[in-house]
């Protein structure tokens, strides 16, 4: 059974960096497309940016690209996202999840094509 559990959240300024970890246990990672998502305090959960299985691509949604990138430590088997240039909008817990399931194609970062969750992270951006 895949574990996954993030850290490295906290308490930001705007512009400000922080990077986000997700390891993983119980299964290998790299066979898994893993998908960052966020939840601010009284809306949807919603997609940020996702990685592929098996060395496929990145896909990031729009309100992030250019500031945020994903990448995999296979000898780790860990998943990091980068966050550079933090916007107070950025703010919001920070879940990591894992699909088997999208093999062969670029991920999709929706929620609901998720099977496995982190337990999630913080993360704060103000002055």
């Amino acid at each position: 059974q895949l574990q996954l559990v993030e850290s490295g959240g906290g308490l930001v300024q705007p512009g400000g960096s922080l990077r986000l970890s997700c390891a993983a246990s119980g299964a290998t990672l790299n066979y898994y497309a893993v998908g960052w998502f966020r939840q601010a305090p009284g809306k949807e959960r919603e997609g940020v940016l996702c990685i592929s299985s098996l060395g496929g691509g990145a896909n990031y949604s729009d309100s992030v690209k250019g500031r945020f990138t994903i990448s995999r430590d296979n000898a780790k088997n860990t998943v990091y996202l980068q966050m550079n240039s933090l916007k107070p909008e950025d703010t919001g817990v920070y879940y990591c999840a894992a699909d088997p399931n999208q093999l062969f194609r670029l991920c999709v970062a929706v929620p609901d094509e998720y099977e496995y969750w982190g337990q999630g992270t913080q993360v704060t951006v103000s002055s």
